[in-house]
């Protein structure tokens, strides 16, 4: 851990862990009500300078690496608050990056400093009903019209969906060739004309981030909002889920990290047979073999995001750190619950939301399965 983190990276911990603390923790029982984040809480994330971590200077970031974008995910992640932490990241490193590394020069400056600011919030409109991380298989499309294209299509389980600014999406725009070479990206504004929230989706975790079903009824775009070249989104996408995968392994890294805490604490306070839980040979063991697991599971994702930050192709890595950490999360927290006993079962107790958002993270942003075929085909 020590080698991965230099003190610019220390510094966006340290800011970020003051802010989960003091901005987040007390108030975000709030927005699972809401089932949102606040706008006012991201455009203050924005002023700060949080969703500028991998933006250049020139247009109101930070121009830092991977490794940031991992310690910010892996702080967010302590947060106990899993759609506060996904509202964000979606935002700086789902969608984000289409424009930074794609967009042109006149997409970025029109663009990127309200993103940054958070004055545009962003989404990524990937899946659909019947294509996840089979990206080649999407039906969306885009047919070329006059200096322009037109969208057709429905997106699924799109988080930011409800409240995004722009929508970046991926559709077909050549039907006669190969799947994965006939798809373009779009960015998609708010307002268009056939573009709207089919509907909200209510979820069993992640209740304070909105997720929602877009559906694209012949939607016109000027030719300038296609992101990259025509036809190779699907390699853009690809590359994109490097990134979108270490941030999720770095989230759920954070909360297998900050569940712990709190289960120590609770076991060395809560007393049974006369004695702390904690004096419990069996519990105390349990928690220890846990929090070794979580201990490589930081030194394996940590490896895979400097890899990156090196520009070296980190797949099996990234692969392996999600596969690993969005099981581990898992068995964490099922630990976790067990050892809070009846209180860890009660509504609204830290470690009872943790457990419902811990579930989805072997199965968004690639499930356990497919990252463990990734592996498989690089051995």
């Amino acid at each position: 851990m020590v080698i991965y983190e230099n003190e610019d990276l220390a510094a966006v911990r340290a800011q970020t862990r003051r802010y989960v603390e003091e901005r987040v923790v007390p108030v975000a029982e709030t927005w699972e009500t809401e089932g949102r984040v606040p706008r006012e809480v991201l455009t203050e994330m924005g002023e700060i300078g949080f969703f500028g971590l991998r933006v250049p200077e020139e247009y109101g970031g930070v121009g830092m690496g991977p490794l940031a974008s991992l310690v910010f995910a892996e702080e967010l992640g302590r947060s106990t608050f899993g759609g506060f932490s996904i509202t964000a990241l979606v935002h700086t490193d789902l969608a984000m990056p289409y424009l930074l590394n794609y967009g042109s020069e006149e997409q970025k400056k029109r663009w990127l400093p309200a993103m940054v600011s958070g004055e545009i919030i962003t989404a990524i409109a990937i899946t659909e009903p019947d294509a996840g991380s089979d990206v080649a298989a999407i039906r969306t499309k885009a047919v070329a019209d006059g200096d322009g294209f037109r969208i057709s299509g429905t997106k699924m389980f799109i988080t930011n969906g409800v409240n995004a600014d722009l929508v970046f999406v991926a559709a077909r725009t050549n039907p006669d060739v190969k799947p994965s070479r006939g798809i373009s990206i779009f960015a998609v504004e708010r307002g268009a004309d056939g573009f709207g929230v089919g509907r909200a989706l209510s979820k069993m975790g992640w209740r304070s981030s909105d997720t929602a079903e877009l559906v694209f009824d012949d939607v016109w775009v000027p030719a300038d909002h296609l992101v990259g070249e025509l036809d190779r989104g699907f390699y853009a996408i690809m590359r994109n889920f490097q990134n979108e995968r270490l941030v999720l392994g770095g989230m759920a890294l954070g909360e297998s990290t900050k569940a712990l805490e709190l289960t120590v604490a609770y076991t060395k306070e809560r007393r049974a047979f006369g004695e702390p839980l904690w004096s419990k040979q069996a519990i105390r063991q349990r928690l220890a073999a846990r929090s070794a697991e979580v201990e490589a599971g930081r030194h394996l994702i940590y490896h895979a995001g400097w890899l990156m930050e090196r520009g070296e192709d980190a797949t099996r890595e990234i692969s392996m750190a999600k596969a690993y950490l969005g099981e581990l999360v898992n068995r964490v927290l099922y630990d976790c619950v067990q050892f809070h006993g009846g209180i860890g079962y009660i509504a609204e107790t830290a470690i009872e939301r943790m457990y419902r958002d811990a579930r989805i993270h072997s199965i968004g942003g690639g499930a356990t399965e497919v990252m463990l075929d990734e592996v498989a085909k690089r051995m």
